[in-house]
């Protein structure tokens, strides 16, 4: 008997979201703007941060060494830094002549900069130490460790500071990103919930002559609620396959610009690997915010 009387109100419900028409296609849209700019924000702080990740993972620090410290000595030093084998996994020797090797094989042996190293008569290039550490967050204590080390005087420039710099930099953005995210995120939830409430609110008013033949005949008053809730959770649920839909259009437009930079490939790929955690998020958001509005528009204006 309660199921028959939950699938009456069920289809009231329907009935109200279909018979609303332009209302319905407002409210919908409304709803669709403000998840897609919630799930675009989330899956843009997430691209973000693993581009970050990818970066840092990528990063190490050159220990470049003077010109007249000994090849032994260096050797030296990077045994002695090999042993800290908790905050870095590799120490690799790079000789100055292998560093010319490397400059010119960068910059496709450009024969200007071979002009002009040959004109300089010497490798200018330093010999230095590459150094690999365990998690990014051991870069600074690593060079805080060089710095004031026995043979800091040997070394002639340490290129971690500029990486630094990129990547406060990275930080930054992503910190802006996520806080204009939830801003607008929160603007447009607030302004669905207003649209929402309002159709809920126009839909109320024009069953009111119905409402009082339904308490005559001895409907409950959750019977006289529900097909509101209903039609509430109807826009929500809409929105959210409609809002799917959307992101798979961005993904595919911001796929190039991603690609290569995060461990998915591009951005596409991880609208996949989010697909089912992003459904199921907008699905019990848009629910939820439809489900919130009716309770208000109910408890406002539906006396009985």
């Amino acid at each position: 008997m309660k199921t028959l009387k939950l699938w009456r109100t069920f289809k009231e419900g329907r009935e109200n979201f279909r018979r609303n028409g332009w209302l319905t296609f407002a409210t919908i849209s409304i709803l669709t703007l403000s998840l897609f700019i919630v799930s675009l924000s989330f899956l843009l702080g997430v691209t973000t941060k693993l581009v970050l990740q990818n970066m840092r993972e990528k990063v190490n620090i050159s220990v470049s060494f003077n010109p007249d410290v000994s090849e032994e000595k260096i050797l030296e030093v990077r045994n002695e830094l090999s042993r800290y084998k908790k905050e870095i996994v590799s120490v690799e020797y790079i000789s100055r002549e292998q560093a010319l090797e490397q400059f010119l094989a960068e910059s496709n042996n450009d024969p200007v900069i071979a002009q002009a190293i040959e004109e300089i008569g010497e490798n200018p290039l330093l010999a230095s130490l590459v150094i690999k550490a365990v998690r990014p967050e051991d870069y600074p204590l690593i060079v805080q460790q060089i710095e004031g080390s026995t043979f800091q005087n040997d070394v002639s420039r340490i290129n971690y500071a500029k990486n630094k710099k990129i990547f406060d930099r990275l930080d930054r953005i992503n910190q802006a990103t996520r806080k204009a995210g939830i801003l607008l995120g929160s603007l447009f939830v607030f302004i669905a919930i207003l649209i929402t409430f309002n159709t809920i609110r126009i839909t109320i008013y024009s069953h009111r002559q119905e409402f009082e033949i339904m308490r005559l005949v001895g409907a409950s008053n959750i019977y006289v609620r529900m097909p509101f809730v209903f039609e509430g959770a109807l826009y929500g649920l809409v929105a959210s396959v409609v809002t799917m839909l959307f992101l798979f259009i961005a993904a595919r437009f911001i796929a190039p610009l991603t690609e290569g930079a995060i461990a998915q490939g591009n951005f596409l790929h991880l609208y996949y690997d989010y697909f089912w955690v992003l459904f199921g998020g907008l699905v019990l958001l848009g629910i939820s915010l439809g489900v919130l509005s009716s309770a208000i528009a109910i408890r406002r204006y539906l006396k009985i």
